[in-house]
């Protein structure tokens, strides 16, 4: 665990060069969350919904609780953002075939057509810059995009 005591460990060129770096992520994630919140913003949504609609996208039949653990929420965080996707016909939720117990969520052909122009903005984004950058560029920041997802 690293700590304000480890952190005085550091120089206060590597500290400012860290601090740097954190700026670089806020202001790259403003950036980056920028036009899908234009979007969202238009049909009184939010980044959550956002989320939720992408990941039901890449895997079509994600139960709730696989949801709850991709998205690492609690059931109350995810409750009210759910039900308006729901109630906006944009997600269904209906009983999976193999269990009855289980709520497989699916995007409806609006919610799709929602979550390819959110995400769509971000992937064009990205490819141009990956583009600028280069592909070892690209190759470091994946690298340090799964270092970062994994501590």
């Amino acid at each position: 665990m690293i700590d304000q005591k480890n952190t005085a460990l550091l120089s206060e060129q590597r500290t400012a060069d860290l601090r740097e770096a954190v700026e670089l992520l806020f202001f790259s994630y403003r950036a980056f969350t920028r036009g899908p919140d234009r979007i969202l913003e238009k049909r009184g949504l939010n980044r959550v919904h956002h989320r939720i609609l992408y990941f039901v996208a890449r895997e079509p039949g994600l139960s709730v609780n696989e949801l709850l653990n991709v998205l690492d929420v609690s059931k109350q965080a995810l409750h009210t953002p759910l039900r308006q996707l729901l109630s906006m016909n944009l997600v269904k939720n209906d009983k999976s075939k193999t269990d009855g117990r289980v709520r497989e969520l699916r995007l409806t052909t609006a919610g799709k057509r929602l979550e390819a122009r959110l995400t769509g903005t971000q992937l064009l984004q990205l490819d141009s810059v990956f583009t600028d950058a280069g592909s070892e560029a690209e190759e470091a920041w994946r690298k340090t995009m799964r270092l970062l997802a994994t501590d």
